[in-house]
């Protein structure tokens, strides 16, 4: 495994020096204040994951960098938050459908909770609509403003904030970089579920089309619903004309990527996806922010007094490109190499 510094493509997050100054200025009293309290904190979580996922692992101490929860954890007690001693840790997964998503939130505010840590759009907007005074924190969301979660990135007013993971733009990006990889593609599918995806998919499809028509290529939708639908959608773009295809950003994709990245090679189409959890199922590329649990900053914050609202809403610091040259050559792929160059990492 190759990794590469930092791309030019790295991106200062918005409203950065909000936060830095608000932390600059409240840090005094922070310090006096410590992480010691007179009762049990108590912080919630929200997620879609089953409790089994990888990606929901508490323990840090195997190595393990892809787990958000662990990073959670990990990052409350380096400032001085002891899960058992000051805080109690309370999570609840809405696997399972509408009514496990419904009796998961009913749960975690019955618990009345300090701060509730969500895991997607989903599950923020689930949130939501159950509360307007407990803090939220969402570890990541795209269109926080178009959702209605958020006034504005800078002030969100409130009692939410939190993390983007991904811009509209990022779509005609996705295109741009697997037209690359496979310079002879007629068609490109896109793989998403309307329902957990940002604006039904819109959110990135504009992006896409209008990259697609610039590059000659044919934008073809693949909606998914269910777990029995991926095998066929995928199955689709394995014969002619020539295709590819692009993973959005998607709750459902992320919790169902090893049935997704396994009919990929079943149909030898080629695909990318935006985060990395794909890579690590063994996916050919990917695109998109660079992994940083930052949760633990404001999850602090809030526990010491910090108002959600006052918080900006920040987005990836920088992204990165992740190429997996085993299952390129797999695929029958020869990744050029000016693509190669600008990898951040690649996989053999």
């Amino acid at each position: 495994m190759i990794k590469r510094p930092a791309p030019a493509h790295t991106v200062p997050a918005p409203a950065r020096r909000d936060f830095l100054r608000l932390a600059g200025t409240t840090a005094a009293g922070f310090f006096a204040l410590g992480a010691t309290s007179d009762r049990m904190r108590i912080v919630a979580s929200l997620t879609s994951l089953s409790l089994d996922d990888e990606l929901t692992r508490r323990n840090m101490s195997d190595g393990n960098t892809t787990s958000r929860l662990g990073g959670l954890i990990a990052g409350l007690k380096q400032r001085g938050w002891v899960e058992g001693v000051n805080y109690r840790f309370e999570i609840r997964s809405t696997f399972g459908g509408p009514d496990k998503l419904k009796s998961a939130v009913q749960e975690l505010i019955g618990l009345k909770p300090d701060v509730i840590l969500t895991g997607s759009t989903i599950e923020t907007a689930a949130m939501l609509g159950a509360t307007r005074t407990i803090p939220i924190v969402f570890a990541t969301a795209n269109d926080p403003v178009g959702n209605g979660f958020v006034e504005s990135l800078a002030r969100p007013g409130g009692n939410v904030t939190g993390f983007t993971s991904s811009t509209a733009e990022m779509g005609g990006k996705w295109l741009q970089l697997i037209k690359e990889a496979v310079p002879d593609i007629a068609r490109v599918g896109v793989l998403y579920n309307p329902a957990t995806t940002p604006r039904a998919g819109r959110f990135f499809l504009d992006s896409v089309e209008q990259e697609a028509a610039a590059a000659g290529v044919g934008v073809v939708l693949a909606p998914v619903s269910a777990p029995a639908d991926i095998d066929a959608a995928i199955g689709r773009f394995a014969g002619p004309p020539k295709a590819a295809m692009i993973s959005l950003v998607d709750s459902f994709l992320v919790i169902n990527r090893q049935a997704i990245v396994a009919a990929a090679a079943k149909y030898r189409v080629p695909m990318i996806y935006p985060f990395h959890y794909f890579m690590d199922a063994g996916g050919l590329m990917s695109y998109g922010p660079t992994l940083e649990v930052r949760s633990a900053d404001y999850v602090d914050l809030i526990l010491r007094g910090t108002k959600a609202g006052d918080l900006p809403v920040q987005s990836p610091r920088k992204y990165e490109l992740l190429i997996n040259r085993t299952v390129a050559r797999a695929l029958g792929l020869t990744i050029p190499f000016t693509l190669l160059a600008r990898a951040d990492e690649i996989r053999e």
